[in-house]
């Protein structure tokens, strides 16, 4: 592959604007071309290019295009950079008048040199927010394409559409559907800017030629032109992929414009590094519905802030995962404490979902066209969720993970919608850990609050996601939560269920359906504030999951405090796979008794708290 930078223009608002300035500021500046001027870090915008592009093994060449009136000053940076001279192309004009376009400047490029490869184009003199991202992802995702490549960013909030050229995006297989230079206001709902970063196949150069023929004025020879002609006209196949970074070409702007994004860009750029990412994912427990999220039914869930994951990351020199003391343990008192620890907790800490969370990330960044910074950075987690009792400890973990992950790297809910991620961390524990599990607990940590799921065949089928809408949590009824001291693993209550529901059993596929009936009413019941028609309900989940999965599935542990609350005229039900219960007490006076008596069953109990998100961000809480 060849590199292109692109440095020809004569863009002459800036220049005079330096050469005019009467603060003194910028004097040292005057005649500098635009490409040489300081850009983020001290360093000149030209030399983070091409320390960007100078590597062997991506660029078999790398030329620069500039014009007569400036070439001086671009020979004398390639002699200090250790450019090759030789390719340091001239494009002979001097003036704004006489200038070529971009495009024939490439054109010159590929004619002159009798280029027959593909081929990268940068503009030199383009500002670039983030200075570490990852090239070598870009020219994987173009390889991995049968076209073209633009990148582009989303503009900033203050950035004019009409200002830029802007690209539609296919979201499925990232086509660029249309292009549009400079739009009117109105005309597109997109915020997504293309920028002069380019990849070009051979077999598509020759295009250049017949554009070039069709625009015999310099000033109609620009690349949003072209594109414009060769998507939306000529219907050729172009790709679109993503840099999670802000940039400005400073080609045609004055000294306000350049001053105002450089102090903005460097900004940004200086107080990444001081501040850690910290973000909380809660515990859940399922009210209506559940175990029928991995059939097809619907549930009812909510996030619950007595118990939570979190997750810090703070960027670093190389990229490490912090063990947690208590949960990866590698330091033990004496063989018989790793014993009874290792017969306890087994051996899998939180390590290994931080580590398959960050693999899944940067497969699904770069198969979705998304260039991610090549910056690293350390991760840490702590969680108070008790282990191997179903509230989703697991999933808090990896949900908490790629929240700081997405804010690292500037990843939007565009890029990674709700539903989407919540099947991205259901893939994370399936495929990668091969976890048993299903989406209810993702959909309700990414949602968060009380949610209603809808997870029927066919929206699962068509969009590859359920129907998912967040339910009123004022006034909710004091719900309660009792879990095993020492509780089994949780993974084991599933059984053969599955398997039996594949085969089309009769019994298990009505079940399933009934689930999903229940969380249709429980949805009424949550709606006319009917506890009492709730508590029912939920007593009938239990029934209902009792007759498909079975006592000895179910286990002692968990019919031991269905029977202990029942003892107390409290509903209860499961609120996961096992080794927990949750329950709704309407009595308070059996409340404050039901809690002595699980107390003393070895049982740990509390009053849930559950955790609202609108009401956090009102009150400006932790996410």
């Amino acid at each position: 592959m060849i590199c292109i930078l692109l440095v020809a223009g004569h863009g002459t608002v800036l220049e005079t604007q330096i050469k005019n300035d009467d603060t003194g500021l910028y004097s040292h500046l005057s005649g500098v071309p635009k490409a040489l001027l300081p850009g983020i870090g001290g360093k000149k915008i030209l030399d983070f290019w091409w320390e960007t592009v100078n590597m062997r093994q991506l660029f078999t060449e790398v030329y620069l295009v500039t014009n007569a009136d400036k070439y001086k000053h671009y020979e004398r940076w390639a002699t200090a950079n250790d450019f090759p001279i030789e390719n340091v192309i001239n494009d002979g004009s001097t003036t704004l008048g006489d200038r070529l376009g971009a495009v024939a400047d490439l054109e010159l490029v590929i004619r002159s040199r009798k280029l027959e490869d593909d081929i990268m184009v940068i503009a030199g003199d383009m500002l670039c927010a983030d200075h570490n991202f990852d090239i070598a992802q870009v020219i994987r995702f173009f390889r991995s394409k049968p076209g073209e490549l633009v990148i582009y960013y989303e503009l900033e909030e203050g950035e004019k559409s009409s200002s830029r050229g802007i690209v539609e995006v296919c979201p499925d297989n990232h086509r660029i559907t249309c292009f549009l230079e400079k739009p009117r206001e109105g005309l597109t709902t997109s915020r997504l800017a293309s920028v002069v970063f380019y990849c070009i196949q051979r077999n598509t150069l020759s295009y250049m030629s017949d554009f070039l023929s069709l625009q015999p004025q310099a000033t109609d020879r620009t690349f949003g032109e072209f594109w414009e002609w060769l998507i939306n006209e000529k219907q050729q196949d172009v790709f679109g992929m993503k840099l999670p970074t802000g940039f400005q070409l400073i080609g045609q702007v004055g000294l306000s414009d350049y001053t105002k994004w450089l102090t903005h860009y460097s900004t940004k750029h200086q107080g990444k590094p001081a501040k850690p990412i910290t973000c909380r994912s809660y515990a859940r427990v399922g009210l209506i519905g559940n175990p029928s999220d991995g059939f097809n039914g619907k549930t009812i869930a909510m996030t619950i802030s007595n118990f939570w994951a979190e997750v810090t990351l703070v960027e670093s020199q190389t990229l490490v995962l912090l063990p947690h003391p208590l949960n990866d343990p590698t330091e033990f008192g004496s063989l018989q404490d790793l014993f009874c620890i290792s017969r306890k907790e087994g051996y899998l800490g939180g390590l290994r979902l931080l580590q398959a969370t960050c693999k899944k990330f940067y497969q699904f960044c770069s198969k979705q066209g998304i260039a991610l910074t090549k910056q690293n950075f350390t991760l840490k987690y702590d969680t108070n969720i008790p282990r191997q009792v179903g509230l989703a400890g697991s999933s808090a973990i990896v949900s908490a993970t790629l929240k700081c992950l997405m804010k690292f790297y500037n990843i939007t809910d565009s890029d990674l919608p709700k539903p989407i991620r919540a099947n991205f961390i259901l893939n994370v524990e399936t495929d990668e850990l091969f976890i048993t599990a299903g989406l209810q607990d993702r959909v309700v940590q990414v949602y968060e609050g009380l949610v209603y799921m809808d997870f029927s065949k066919t929206l699962m089928e068509e969009q590859g996601y359920g129907n998912y809408v967040r339910l009123d949590m004022s006034d909710l009824p004091p719900f309660w939560l009792a879990y095993l001291s020492d509780p089994s693993d949780s993974g084991r209550i599933h059984s053969n269920v599955r398997q039996r529901w594949l085969c089309g059993e009769q019994m298990v596929v009505e079940a399933m359906k009934s689930f999903a009936e229940l969380t249709d009413q429980a949805r009424t019941a949550l709606h006319d504030r009917d506890w009492s028609h709730l508590a029912q309900l939920m007593d009938q989940n239990f029934e209902l999951r009792r007759s498909v999965y079975t006592d000895d599935c179910l286990g002692p542990g968990n019919l031991k405090m269905v029977q202990l609350a029942r003892q107390f005229g409290s509903a209860v039900k499961l609120p996961g796979s096992g080794g927990a219960v949750v329950g709704l007490c309407l009595d308070t006076d059996k409340l404050v008794e039901m809690r002595q008596a699980f107390q003393e069953a070895s049982c740990v109990f509390c009053v849930i708290a559950p955790y609202d998100p609108a009401a956090c961000a009102a009150g400006g809480g932790q996410h």
